[in-house]
């Protein structure tokens, strides 16, 4: 399978620690983002939505969207599981996953989008400040729920590493690279995070 990327984007990485977590390999293709690759017409008949990461299989079928792909990934490739094993189970897991990927990253994506230079003027075609500022707000509070859910638990989902964690962790390298702080006084936040940096398909 391929996967097209760009190394070091949040989404993209996302996929990267799946792989990692589930020992499977990908061939990589790098997609040139700030030269605008991935809005021309070839690009986009494997995505129309023109993002990264997409899933491309030997049988020519593409699939976009890191849960989507974290999914594959999953069921293709044996245990442990990221997505988990029983409904209920899953069911967390999705959930926790959708509150980490809409109130974390995608809330510091539409800051670092709209509220900041972001990728330059010839990427960033439409920004609203305003907005960007509120997204903001967003990603902070979901900073503060998420270190509520971790008072006390492991994990996004209960006792066990999952997709879930993958993208909050993201989210917060995402963070980062914004500038948008953890409050300092989200300790379990900040103990969970040092924790799963630790492990090898975080950079541990």
């Amino acid at each position: 399978m391929k996967i097209y990327d760009v190394e070091g984007f949040p989404n993209p990485a996302r996929v990267r620690i799946a792989l990692a977590e589930k020992g499977a390999s990908a061939e990589f293709i790098s997609v040139d983002v700030m030269g605008g690759e991935h809005r021309g017409e070839a690009f986009r008949t494997k995505n129309p939505d023109a993002g990264v990461p997409v899933l491309e299989l030997d049988c020519g079928t593409c699939t976009s969207e890191c849960t989507a792909i974290t999914e594959y990934i999953d069921h293709s490739h044996g245990e442990p599981t990221l997505t988990g094993t029983s409904p209920k189970q899953r069911a967390q897991i999705h959930m926790m996953n959708k509150r980490a990927e809409s109130g974390l990253l995608d809330a510091v994506g539409a800051y670092f989008h709209h509220a900041t230079p972001g990728l330059g003027p010839d990427l960033e075609t439409y920004q609203n400040a305003e907005w960007g500022q509120k997204q903001k707000e967003k990603a902070v509070a979901t900073m503060g729920y998420l270190d509520g859910v971790l008072q006390n638990q492991d994990y996004l989902s209960g006792d066990v590493f999952t997709m879930a964690d993958i993208t909050a962790f993201a989210g917060l390298a995402f963070a980062d690279f914004a500038k948008v702080d953890i409050p300092d006084n989200l300790t379990h936040l900040k103990a969970w995070r040092a924790n799963v940096a630790s492990r090898p398909s975080c950079g541990g």
